[in-house]
């Protein structure tokens, strides 16, 4: 049997770094909001004959603005400006020959707040009602750990471990390499907080059940219970983990950090889960005794 705990500061100190590294990263980089959440225009370009080198269309937008131009498909460009308004689409059709409209969305700076203050919202609101929810599950769990203690770990452990770092990381790709923060992205971080919550709520499911059968302490039934419950969140991670490399090696440009997310979600949802809540969870109750 695989005795988990016995290194339960080094998951905590691994993990503190990681987050104080996104904290930092986020405090000093801030991130670069993509047109959905900071607002501007968005416009996706085709040409019916040979398309040209990208340097040439930055080129000729350079004068308009501040343009973010990035390859589609074999004749086409995506091309994102903070600017709004009909005039920016007169000016880009004006500005390259032989281009022709896909799509143009604009969204004012107002509409960007409020998506950013509504994601922002959504989460905070995610994570009272899991709280709730779970203290009310394992309202009549027996042991030294309050139920309600269950719900704010597992919360905890998701939002302000794994959401975080993923925060830090596109914090930092944002400011080295202008990678915008989307709406996608969003996406895929309610997705990580559902993911990494669903994985927690297992195990500790399991070492509830396990509390109330078996005459054993509360350490050793935690290291029985990640045992009993180890296999199934790997090949849950890995299976979901094959799918994430597909869409990110396959889905093009457009999906590529979308996917990016969903994949450090889940690695840092399959870590935190096995290591960190349940280190979390004998280390709460050691500062009870």
């Amino acid at each position: 049997m695989i005795n988990f705990v016995k290194h339960k500061k080094k998951y905590l100190i691994f993990s503190g770094f990681l987050v104080l590294a996104s904290i930092i990263s986020i405090l000093f980089f801030g991130f670069n909001f993509g047109i959905e959440l900071a607002g501007g225009s968005i416009m996706e370009i085709e040409y019916e004959e040979e398309r040209p080198p990208i340097e040439e269309v930055r080129e000729s937008l350079r004068y308009l603005g501040d343009f973010q131009v990035q390859e589609m498909d074999e004749d086409a460009f995506l091309l994102r400006t903070t600017e709004t308004g009909e005039d920016v689409y007169r000016n880009i059709m004006n500005a390259l020959d032989g281009a022709t409209e896909r799509y143009f969305e604009s969204i004012g700076p107002a509409v960007g707040r409020e998506l950013r203050n509504m994601t922002i919202l959504a989460m905070i609101l995610a994570s009272v009602f899991i709280i709730i929810y779970i203290a009310f599950s394992f309202a009549k769990t027996s042991g030294p750990i309050s139920s309600w203690q269950y719900g704010v770990i597992a919360t905890g452990i998701a939002f302000f471990h794994d959401v975080l770092i993923i925060l830090g990381v596109f914090a930092v790709l944002g400011h080295f390499y202008g990678v915008p923060f989307t709406i996608p992205i969003v996406v895929a971080l309610l997705t990580t907080l559902g993911y990494s919550l669903n994985d927690t709520v297992v195990i500790f499911d399991r070492i509830r059940e396990n509390l109330e059968r078996i005459n054993e302490g509360f350490e050793e039934t935690i290291n029985s219970s990640l045992n009993q419950t180890i296999t199934r969140s790997i090949n849950t991670s890995l299976t979901t983990l094959l799918v994430l490399l597909s869409l990110l090696f396959f889905g093009g440009d457009t999906l590529f950090y979308f996917a990016l997310a969903l994949i450090l979600g889940v690695v840092l949802g399959t870590f935190s889960s096995i290591f960190l809540a349940s280190s979390l969870l004998l280390t709460w109750k050691n500062k009870l005794d």
